[in-house]
């Protein structure tokens, strides 16, 4: 571990805490904290209050040797963290004589003269230090706060807007956190698409004790899981440690892990298509282009794409792929079996395609029943094998939360992970949200 070893980041401003602006520089901090082995053991944001802001940088002061925050160091009446770091360190404002002349010079080359609102960016705790800002007017503040134990947590109050706050911050962690030798945190993050986090869990089983180095944990976002691995530890043994545990991961999660050189279950997908010589085309009602749009976000999916159908009305079914009345008469638009001649008729009319995806299903707000409640939706993948043979065709059924973006999105990932495992030739059991049983 470096000098400073657990650190907390502070984003103030009422645009953060009122949900008006991402905060986008925690992570950016947080990320060059962990390059240096610090440890970042909490995010806080409060709102341009002084007396919040205070006692956030305080309280945050207790548990941690490093606290930087971000925000607030503007020239208006809504900034408010020098001020508020000075009653935090218990020293009175004053103005940096080298500072006020840098914002008159700046203020000058633009045939301009410094207004008091401007002044005030000069301003800082008498016990703490300006760090110079090249690309704006606010400086950062550099301080000290001693806590109810003696010891010393520095603090760093940065700009708010990342293209001045980035180069400070860069500045500060070169010339001051210095590790010792071989010393690092090293992270890596693997994709299981379509896979429940509880089954992930379940799966891991012991690789997920908190006591473990590398530390496993997983995060779910849509129809993702990210398994992150965290090491700490000597440099040396880095490498080795994340391999080992990567292979243990890759085992208890086969085959939902993606390769590792795939950014995306999109670029998968069409590097695996583009290796087994096959063509995809896809016929979609709910998601209405959705899934011809994830692979063709990926450059060079034309070598892999033929093209598809976005088939709305039963009319569109029956006309472009070739759905039968007796077929939709029988069972409705959203149905494994209308699902299965979909496919069909997609992998029949696209002129090259080995392979096709079909999606019908009630994305919402309306139009549920109570057997095909809101998020109903039947997805189904042909494949030809080989130049020989009828095509095979996988049809599942599924079930997916949210509202009608999130149905469309949960359908258009877990149809290219069905693609995926059908490839691949591998049958992953019962995928996230699925129905079992449906034929």
């Amino acid at each position: 571990m470096s000098a400073h070893e657990r650190a907390a980041i502070l984003a103030i401003g009422d645009e953060i805490t009122l949900g008006q602006k991402t905060d986008t520089n925690s992570g950016e901090i947080a990320r060059c904290l962990v390059e240096h082995a610090v440890r970042v053991t909490e995010y806080s944001a409060v709102p341009d209050d002084r007396a919040a802001i205070a006692d956030a940088l305080t309280r945050l002061a207790l548990t941690n040797d490093l606290v930087i925050a971000t925000g607030g160091l503007g020239p208006t009446a809504d900034d408010l963290t020098r001020i508020a770091l000075a009653d935090a360190v218990c020293s009175p404002l004053v103005e940096d004589g080298s500072a006020l002349a840098h914002l008159r010079e700046r203020a000058f080359t633009r045939g301009r003269s410094l207004s008091p609102n401007q002044r005030l960016q000069a301003q800082r705790p008498e016990s703490a230090t300006l760090l110079e800002n090249h690309n704006g007017t606010a400086p950062a503040i550099l301080a000290a706060l001693t806590v109810a134990d003696g010891s010393t947590t520095t603090i760093l109050c940065l700009p708010g807007p990342p293209r001045e706050m980035r180069p400070i911050l860069d500045a500060f962690v070169r010339d001051t956190l210095r590790a010792p030798s071989g010393t690092v945190i090293r992270t890596r993050i693997l994709h299981a698409p379509a896979l429940a986090e509880a089954e992930a869990g379940g799966r891991l089983g012991e690789l997920m004790d908190r006591e473990r180095n590398p530390l496993v944990g997983t995060t779910a976002s849509g129809v993702l899981v990210d398994i992150r691995l965290r090491y700490e530890g000597p440099l040396d043994q880095a490498a080795a440690a994340l391999d080992d545990t990567e292979h243990q991961v890759r085992r208890a999660i086969d085959p939902f892990v993606l390769p590792a050189d795939a950014p995306s279950l999109q670029h998968a997908i069409v590097e695996l298509m583009r290796e087994r010589g096959a063509i995809l085309a896809t016929a979609e009602s709910c998601t209405g282009g959705l899934i011809a749009r994830r692979i063709t976000d990926v450059e060079g999916s034309s070598d892999v794409f033929d093209g598809g159908w976005v088939t709305y009305s039963n009319k569109m079914k029956r006309s472009e792929l070739g759905v039968s009345d007796a077929c939709l008469d029988a069972y409705g638009a959203v149905s494994a079996q209308t699902a299965r001649e979909m496919a069909f008729g997609a992998l029949a009319h696209a002129p090259d395609a080995t392979c096709s995806l079909s999606v019908t299903g009630i994305a919402g707000p309306g139009g549920g029943t109570a057997d095909k409640p809101v998020g109903t939706v039947f997805i189904a993948c042909a494949h030809c094998s080989s130049g020989e043979g009828e095509p095979t065709c996988l049809v599942k059924r599924f079930i997916f939360p949210g509202d009608r973006a999130s149905v469309r999105s949960f359908t258009a990932n877990v149809a290219l992970a069905m693609l995926r495992f059908e490839l691949l030739g591998i049958d992953p059991g019962c995928l996230l949200a699925e129905v079992p049983n449906t034929g």
